[in-house]
């Protein structure tokens, strides 16, 4: 997952990366202590945050002009079309229904974050736009393995168990392989080395706006303290 061009860019993100993986919000979330309001208004905004993501891969779509690269980026977007309703179920069990989420209103992180992607987008090509996409993709997959992987998380009794093992699940990694390989392609074709520079900044952008989005979560918290 950290070779070829995402593993470079990746590494060039440097602190800011490991930021976004191992946030307070994360290890709350490995050992079970992360404050329930902290939780539930992810889960509001990753919902709204999961509507977008889908215009951005359909965007994406139409970046392309080949079938296999179309067929490649529609498989994306129909997992997360997919992924929405699982989301609401998994939601339902935080007392939280799809109907009230989608009347809440987008926090500053989340329309900061879903409207960048989509500038890139509609600004850049196909490899601006998945270099924008990559961190939440593959940063979460890194975040699941590595959660599931250390000897500190807790499991047995942990609410957030099933958030974890989610995003370190079999079907989760293979659709993470499945875009790596797209923007590994993208890379080569689009001259992703000559653009090195540039693409880094819009990773590292895209990965400065999900570790706000974490902090989105405690900052909840701590303005609505309840029971753990």
């Amino acid at each position: 997952m950290f070779d070829g061009f995402y593993g470079r860019l990746r590494q060039q993100t440097g602190d800011r990366w490991l930021h976004y993986i191992h946030h307070p919000f994360v290890r709350q979330l490995a050992d079970g202590t992360l404050p329930a309001s902290a939780f539930r208004r992810y889960l509001i905004q990753d919902y709204l945050f999961l509507i977008h993501f889908a215009r951005a891969y359909a965007l994406l779509v139409s970046k392309f002009q080949t079938l296999p690269e179309m067929r490649a980026a529609i498989r994306s977007l129909n997992a997360i079309v997919d992924e929405l309703p699982l989301h609401v179920r998994y939601c339902a069990q935080w007392g939280l229904t799809g109907k009230a989420m989608a009347t809440e209103t987008e926090a500053p992180e989340t329309l900061n974050y879903t409207r960048y992607v989509l500038d890139i987008g509609h600004a850049g090509d196909a490899l601006d736009l998945l270099t924008a996409l990559m961190p939440c993709v593959a940063g979460y997959a890194e975040i699941g393995v590595g959660l599931l992987n250390d000897t500190q998380t807790v499991l047995t009794g942990n609410p957030y168990a099933p958030w974890i093992e989610n995003y370190g699940a079999p079907l989760y990694l293979s659709g993470v392989q499945a875009s790596l390989t797209l923007f590994e392609n993208l890379a080569a074709q689009r001259g992703g080395a000559s653009r090195f520079e540039a693409l880094a900044g819009i990773f590292a952008t895209a990965t400065r706006l999900e570790t706000a989005f974490w902090q989105m979560g405690l900052d909840a918290a701590c303005a609505t303290p309840e029971a753990r």
